[in-house]
């Protein structure tokens, strides 16, 4: 105790137990490679409080924007198995691996796409090139719209998988809808109300000018 300059083993019973400060919590490896244009939701809960996550666009997308590659680690059999994503091989030195993400310190955000159970709700592609594997998109994808990824023709031979995968509806519990939030609003820093643009904002500060 620095007060009484005492070593003593536990608290110190003339002035007490220390304050303790904890560490910031630091999120995974695979969350902070998350564009900034890209944000994850919880869509569904399974048993033991598993959470299911999805890869929503936050504004608009562009056809034909490349993502990756998509980081893992090469295995000779696959040590993570998740039925609402892809499972991704590529080959290298002559030998087929796996990209293998046992946990979210090991991967990047590409882990959480899910894959797409038809054609109309697939947005992304993956394909492999040069020992990588890439995600492209197939069509513009608007905010508040999920990334779900499907294998291109030549990877699904390479897989072994057919051309579009569909998927029966498993016995999830789904959360109620999320609310649609203002894709990166601005906010006042006087009253901290949110606009949807900086024409809004700057008028809204005007008004707060006048009041001084």
């Amino acid at each position: 105790c620095e007060d009484c300059g005492k070593s003593l083993i536990g608290e110190c019973k003339l002035h007490g137990p220390l304050i303790r400060a904890k560490d910031r919590v630091i999120p995974s490896r695979a969350r902070l490679t998350l564009p900034h244009y890209l944000t994850l939701r919880v869509l569904e809960l399974r048993a033991g409080n598993q959470q299911i996550l999805g890869v929503f666009a936050k504004k608009v997308i562009q056809k034909r924007t490349q993502f990756g590659p998509y980081v893992g680690q090469l295995s000779t059999k696959l040590t993570r198995y998740d039925e609402s994503r892809l499972v991704l091989q590529v080959l290298k030195d002559g030998g087929k691996y796996f990209l293998d993400t046992p946990n979210e310190d090991c991967g990047n955000w590409m882990m959480f796409v899910r894959l797409a159970r038809n054609q109309e709700e697939q947005t992304l592609v993956a394909y492999q090139h040069c020992g990588e594997v890439y995600f492209t998109t197939v069509k513009p994808i608007e905010p508040h719209t999920e990334l779900k990824v499907w294998y291109a023709a030549d990877y699904a031979k390479f897989m072994e998988a057919s051309a579009v995968f569909i998927k029966e509806e498993s016995d999830v519990c789904p959360l109620p809808p999320v609310a649609k939030e203002p894709v990166d609003p601005w906010i006042c820093s006087s009253c901290r109300s949110s606009f949807a643009s900086f024409a809004l904002l700057e008028s809204h500060q005007c008004i707060h000018k006048d009041r001084v």
